[in-house]
């Protein structure tokens, strides 16, 4: 098995260094990206406001990326995305567009979702979330 860490749970730490609360995450587990992740990490690098900020979270992100696989947005991801798109939708639920691409990118894997959003992937059903919390 394994558990897709959410971005959150790398800009928390990027921001406080911080350590965190893995409230009941299995210490098997093996830990992913969504290619998501990187894209919303690499965001964060393009915007910082100064060349240090910059360098410092490029920096932050080689070292997350040498140290975690990606999983990419395969058809099998974009099937599941598509379903849980369309049943919110229908229930008249939003979520953030990128939280659903990482939930069904965990979904078509198998996997569960580590993160400190927990509302935003408790309302999809079938997936197993992992809430981290400041320690």
């Amino acid at each position: 098995m394994g558990v897709v860490v959410d971005t959150s749970v790398f800009i928390a730490f990027e921001r406080n260094s911080q350590a965190v609360e893995l409230d009941g995450l299995p210490a098997d587990e093996d830990l992913f990206l969504s290619a998501v992740t990187v894209s919303e990490l690499l965001v964060g690098v393009y915007r910082a406001d100064s060349p240090a900020r910059r360098n410092r979270r490029l920096a932050f992100v080689e070292a997350i990326l040498a140290d975690f696989p990606v999983l990419p947005i395969d058809t099998e991801a974009a099937r599941v995305h598509a379903q849980l798109h369309a049943a919110q939708l229908d229930a008249g639920l939003r979520s953030g567009a990128h939280d659903l691409l990482i939930a069904a990118t965990a979904l078509a894997n198998g996997f569960s979702v580590l993160t400190r959003d927990v509302d935003d992937f408790q309302r999809v059903p079938g997936l197993t979330v992992y809430p981290v919390s400041p320690r």
